[in-house]
């Protein structure tokens, strides 16, 4: 869509100011250059800057609501905000921000790149180092991604299990369980860290009293990996969700925002 709109634009200037050239050397009319002729070549040169700004890095898309469709179909993978800053542009007084990720693929691959999008000043202060993304990313581009705007849920969570599994947080059974499990709250009951880390998160060991449905209670325990400014979610004496299976109490995985302590 954006390449459509700027060689529409490109291909109108050519044809305005090709006939603006044609009528003036061809008339035999001493007044051949100036006349209504002249308004095309002046709309032609007004309307290719605008094309060319209306269709940059993020504006289209904020205009649509959608991503552009050279990415709209691109994979999902993870985007790890690792900076933020304005372009200068501006939309509806709204700033264009250029976004730098370390993009984990849905292959496992990690690779730095980049996103220019539209934010709500209401929403800037969210953007911040640790924010975890959904993107959509080309195999054959990986210095350019956009954040994915499709609002499909169902890819995002995938794509945030698939790497979870890959880095050993959790395990295909459990995420089964978060999936089909019931939804409870539990209490934590005492808290150990016997100090494995992966990817920079910490293992923690968790005694659980869950709360069944019918307000019986039971204990479990369950282990959790978490990144260190999460871990005052899981502190002893709060409250927690988790999804366990009735014919399995003793397997309760706990279900934790990703972004809710970064």
């Amino acid at each position: 869509m954006k390449n459509q709109i700027r060689y529409a634009a490109l291909a109108f200037g050519v044809l305005a100011i090709g006939y603006y050239l044609w009528h003036g050397l061809t008339s035999h009319d001493v007044f051949g250059w100036v006349g209504p002729q002249m308004a095309l070549p002046i709309i032609a040169l007004t309307v290719i800057p605008i094309a060319f700004a209306f269709t940059g890095d993020g504006i289209l898309s904020a205009l649509t609501g959608n991503n552009s469709s050279e990415f709209r179909h691109g994979l999902m993978g993870l985007g790890t905000v690792e900076g933020v800053r304005q372009t200068g542009v501006y939309l509806n007084e709204q700033p264009q921000v250029r976004i730098d990720f370390r993009v984990e693929g849905s292959d496992g691959k990690v690779f730095p790149s980049h996103a220019k999008m539209i934010v709500p000043l209401t929403q800037l202060a969210l953007l911040r180092p640790g924010v975890v993304l959904p993107v959509r990313y080309l195999p054959d581009r990986l210095d350019k991604v956009e954040v994915d705007l499709s609002g499909d849920t169902a890819a995002a969570q995938d794509a945030m299990n698939a790497a979870m599994i890959r880095k050993g947080f959790t395990t295909p059974a459990k995420i089964d369980i978060a999936r089909r499990g019931i939804a409870a709250q539990a209490v934590v009951r005492s808290l150990s860290v016997p100090g494995e880390i992966r990817d920079g998160h910490s293992r923690l060991d968790l005694v659980l009293v869950v709360t069944r449905p019918d307000g019986s209670t039971f204990e479990t325990r369950t282990e959790k990996f978490l990144a260190p400014a999460m871990v005052s979610l899981v502190q002893v004496g709060r409250v927690v969700g988790v999804h366990y299976l009735p014919e399995n109490e003793q397997e309760v995985v706990l279900s934790l925002p990703v972004n809710s302590a970064n």
